[in-house]
């Protein structure tokens, strides 16, 4: 069952919020505002919206090295994830953790992670941790296609349906593993099919349609709840920017197939749908929603910039093995 019309504007405005925020960290970064790497999530928001959508706040969840997305559709503050951007102490992680490495556990939000595939068993340690307390908790661990080629991807799996533990893996299979086609070290076209070698439930759906990813994580989640074990689902979708955002990243994906992709707007899909199709919004409405959305940037950056860097002697703060 679809989610409420109140709901569907509120996954609107979280996708169009990912959006905007990676428009201008990707603009920030190249006019040398944000320091270290910058790795956009936008032609993907239909994923971490739709997952993240069927969660309760205490239901945990990690993140990849592109992780704004995930942390935005969780519930994260702006002003600290743009403060964390921008190297400033008011962010998340005191402004030492950059781009990759925002975590809010008061959301359930354990962290971007910048290793391929290094924060699967993390977050499968979570759904054992939920198992255990018995509280109903749930666990989703997000990556990408390249991180199923990996020895944790793997490991954890295995674990967690030997365990039948509260899990959700999510691949967003944008079909490029940084410069690298997933044709080419993929054995399967779908990772979803690696499933059935561990005997849980692999779903196949269309990462750009926000209300299939939603439907599909409410049947994982009240899965893993029942105690019935983990499901992999496998988003089919597409980031529209290069692998970073620097300046000397050469992108080796054919201009036509990113335009194609980009033709699938998953924003525009889900905008079409509750406008057109349901007529549950005006265009006007629409374009108010994106000036609030605009607005709540605006502040962020200038929180950000208002805030101070960290001093020299912060360095070993927080360090918990010298």
């Amino acid at each position: 069952m679809p989610p409420s019309p109140g709901k569907q504007r509120e996954m609107l405005r979280q996708m169009q919020t990912i959006r905007r925020f990676e428009e201008r960290a990707s603009d920030d970064f190249h006019d040398g505002g944000i320091f270290g790497v910058v790795h956009s999530y936008i032609g993907e928001e239909a994923v971490a919206v739709g997952i993240c959508s069927a969660l309760n706040r205490t239901d945990q969840i990690i993140s990849t090295h592109r992780g704004h997305g995930h942390c935005i559709a969780k519930g994260a503050d702006l002003n600290r994830m743009m403060a964390e951007l921008y190297g400033r102490e008011t962010g998340y992680c005191k402004g030492k953790g950059g781009s990759m490495h925002i975590a809010d556990f008061g959301i359930g939000m354990l962290g971007a992670n910048g290793i391929v595939a290094g924060g699967i068993p993390i977050v499968t340690g979570a759904g054992l941790a939920a198992q255990l307390d018995g509280d109903g908790r749930v666990a989703v661990s997000f990556f990408g296609d390249g991180a199923s080629n990996a020895g944790p991807f793997h490991e954890s799996l295995n674990i967690a349906a030997a365990w039948k533990l509260p899990m959700l893996y999510v691949c967003e299979n944008n079909l490029w593993s940084a410069q690298t086609f997933s044709g080419n070290t993929l054995a399967l076209p779908d990772v979803a099919a690696r499933a059935a070698g561990y005997g849980i439930p692999g779903v196949i759906v269309d990462g750009n349609d926000v209300i299939a990813v939603h439907e599909a994580a409410v049947e994982a989640v009240a899965r893993a709840r029942a105690g019935d074990g983990p499901t992999l689902i496998e988003c089919k979708t597409y980031r529209w920017r290069a692998h970073t955002e620097r300046k000397e990243q050469q992108d080796r994906r054919p201009p036509e197939e990113v335009e194609s992709w980009k033709e699938d707007d998953p924003i525009k899909r889900f905008v079409e749908y509750i406008g057109t199709q349901q007529g549950q919004m005006s265009e006007e409405e629409w374009q108010t929603m994106d000036r609030e959305i605009l607005e709540a940037i605006e502040k962020s950056v200038v929180f950000a910039k208002a805030s101070p860097f960290p001093t020299p002697e912060a360095a070993l703060d927080d360090v918990f093995a010298r």
